[in-house]
C-alpha cells in the first residue's frame, strides 16, 4: 500500500499527523539532512575564514552567499538526491559530503576547497551539533509555546474560579475546603517551574575528531590552536562547548533535557487525572460540540476523552523520554552505535508530548464549572468544620479538643449545621469566638485560597 495518513504505521504520521506535523521540520529525515548540510557548510566557511590556516583559500562574499543559499534553499528534491547517494555508500553522513561536493562543483572557487568539506571530522562531529540544533529549535519554536498555551489557559481558569469554593478530598474523603481556582493555581505554579527547567537546560556540542583529541586536525596543521577554534565554532552555533569527549558527545545534556520534559509531563498527567475526577463528580461540566458522539450506545454521555487522550500520550512520551535519558549517556568504550538508532526517535517522544498538550488544552477549553454542584457537595459535608472548631478550642486551652471533635464527627453520618452549632454553643470559649465559629460554613472556610489563586 502507498504511504498515507491511512496506511502509516505510526499514529503520529497517520491519525495525529495534523496535530504534530510542526515537529517534522526538525526531527524528520529531511530535517536531519538539512541540519547536517548547515553544519558542514558552516564548518567549511569557518575553515576558509581562518587566516592562520594558510593552505585553505579564503572565499569571496559571493561564494559565501552561494553556500548560504544551499542551506536556505535545501529542498525535498535535494533530500532525495542525498538519500540516493546514501543508498550507494551505505553511510548517511558521508552522503552529505558527496552531495555538497557535487552541488558546489560548478563554482571554481568552491571547487578548490571542497576537499575541506568534512575536514578532520568524524560523523558524530556533525551529528551531535545537528541533534543540538534540532532540540534547541523545536524546544523554542514548538514545545515551549505549546506549554505556554496550557499555562495561559490554566492561569485564566485559576483567576476566574478563584472564589469558587470546593470540597477538597484527601485520601478520596471529604477534607478542608479550597477553591477551584486555587487547585488550578497549584498546577500553574508547578508547570512554570517545570517549564523553566526545560527552557534552562544548556545543550552541549563538540567537533574534536575521531576520539575527541584533535588527532587528525593536528596531523594536518600541527601549529594551529584547534581547541580554541573548535570552541569558538560550537559557541557561535549557540551551544556550550564540551572539551572532554570520546568519539561522541556523551549526550548528558540531552538526557537532562528529556528528564526535564518528563517532569513537566508528569505534572500534566496529574492534572489530567484530577480534572477527569472533577468531571466525574460534577464539579466541571463539558461544553457540548454539535455533531460529536460520546458513546456508541449511550446517547447521553459526554466523555472526558481529551484528558484521557492526554494521559495516555503522556505515558507513551515519558516511557520514551525515560529510555532516551537513561540510554543516551552510555556508550561502549570510545564509540558504539546504539545511540544512533535511538536518537532517531527523539521526535517521537516529543511528538507524543505535543499530542498530549494539544489534547489537554482542548479539554481545558471545554470546561465549565458547576457552582450548584460544588455548593451542594460543601453543604453535604459540614463535618469538615471539625478542624477549625478544635483548633480554636486548643487556642483557648481545651486540652482534649481533638478528641471531642473526633468523638462527635469521625465516621458519623448526619453531621450538619445544627449539630455543629449545638456543640459550639456549649464551648467554654469567648462569645466573640463562638460567634465567629457559628458564622463559619464549609463554603467560607477556605483560608487564603482565593488570594493565592488570584496572585498566580
Amino acid at each position: 500500500m502507498p504511504l498515507s495518513a491511512l496506511t502509516a504505521l505510526s499514529p503520529l504520521d497517520g491519525r495525529y499527523r495534523d496535530k504534530i506535523s510542526r515537529l517534522s521540520d526538525y526531527f524528520s529525515e529531511f530535517g536531519l539532512i538539512r541540519y547536517r548540510i548547515l553544519v558542514e557548510v558552516e564548518w567549511l566557511k569557518a575553515l576558509c575564514a581562518a587566516a592562520a590556516l594558510d593552505d585553505i583559500p579564503s572565499l569571496s562574499p559571493s561564494t559565501v552567499r552561494q553556500l548560504d543559499d544551499v542551506v536556505r534553499d535545501f529542498s525535498a528534491i535535494d533530500g532525495e538526491a542525498v538519500k540516493q547517494i546514501e543508498a550507494r555508500t551505505n553511510h548517511d553522513v558521508k552522503a552529505i559530503e558527496y552531495w555538497l561536493k557535487e552541488k558546489l562543483s560548478d563554482n571554481r572557487e568552491i571547487a578548490g576547497v571542497t576537499g575541506f568539506v568534512h575536514f578532520a571530522c568524524t560523523s558524530e562531529d556533525i551529528n551531535n551539533l545537528c541533534h543540538a540544533m534540532m532540540l534547541r529549535d523545536a524546544r523554542t519554536q514548538v514545545m515551549l509555546p505549546a506549554v505556554d498555551a496550557l499555562i495561559e489557559r490554566l492561569t485564566a481558569l485559576a483567576h476566574s474560579t478563584a472564589s469558587l469554593s470546593m470540597l477538597s478530598r484527601t485520601h478520596g474523603q471529604p477534607a478542608t475546603p479550597s477553591t477551584l481556582g486555587k487547585e488550578m493555581a497549584n498546577i500553574v505554579h508547578r508547570l512554570r517551574r517545570q517549564r523553566a527547567r526545560v527552557a534552562g537546560v544548556p545543550l552541549t556540542g563538540k567537533i574534536n575528531g575521531a576520539v575527541g583529541n584533535y588527532n587528525a586536525h593536528l596531523a594536518a596543521f600541527p601549529d594551529f590552536d584547534w581547541e580554541k577554534f573548535c570552541r569558538d565554532f560550537v559557541e557561535k552555533l549557540g551551544f556550550e562547548f564540551n572539551a572532554y569527549t570520546t568519539q561522541i558527545e556523551p549526550h548528558d545534556s540531552i538526557a537532562e533535557l528529556f528528564d526535564a520534559c518528563a517532569g513537566l509531563n508528569t505534572v500534566l498527567l496529574d492534572l489530567d487525572r484530577d480534572v477527569w475526577g472533577y468531571i466525574s463528580i460534577g464539579y466541571f461540566k463539558q461544553k457540548v460540540k454539535e455533531g460529536e458522539v460520546g458513546s456508541s450506545t449511550m446517547p447521553h454521555k459526554v466523555n472526558p476523552i481529551d484528558f484521557e487522550n492526554s494521559e495516555g500520550n503522556l505515558g507513551l512520551a515519558n516511557a520514551l523520554l525515560s529510555h532516551l535519558s537513561s540510554k543516551l549517556p552510555i556508550s561502549r568504550w570510545q564509540r558504539d552505535l546504539t545511540d544512533s538508532t535511538v536518537m532517531r526517535n527523539m521526535g517521537v517522544a516529543l511528538g507524543y508530548s505535543l499530542l498530549a498538550y494539544d489534547a489537554c488544552l482542548r479539554g481545558l477549553n471545554k470546561l465549565e464549572p458547576d457552582p450548584k454542584r460544588l455548593a451542594d457537595d460543601l453543604n453535604a459535608n459540614w463535618e469538615v468544620l471539625a478542624e477549625p472548631i478544635q483548633t480554636v478550642m486548643k487556642r483557648y486551652g481545651i486540652d482534649d479538643a481533638y478528641e471531642q471533635l473526633k468523638a462527635l464527627t469521625r465516621g458519623k453520618a448526619g453531621i450538619n449545621r445544627e449539630s455543629l452549632h449545638g456543640f459550639i454553643r456549649g464551648l467554654a470559649i469567648p462569645s466573640a469566638e463562638k460567634d465567629r465559629l457559628l458564622a463559619l460554613a464549609p463554603a467560607t472556610y477556605t483560608g487564603l485560597a482565593e488570594q493565592l489563586a488570584k496572585r498566580i
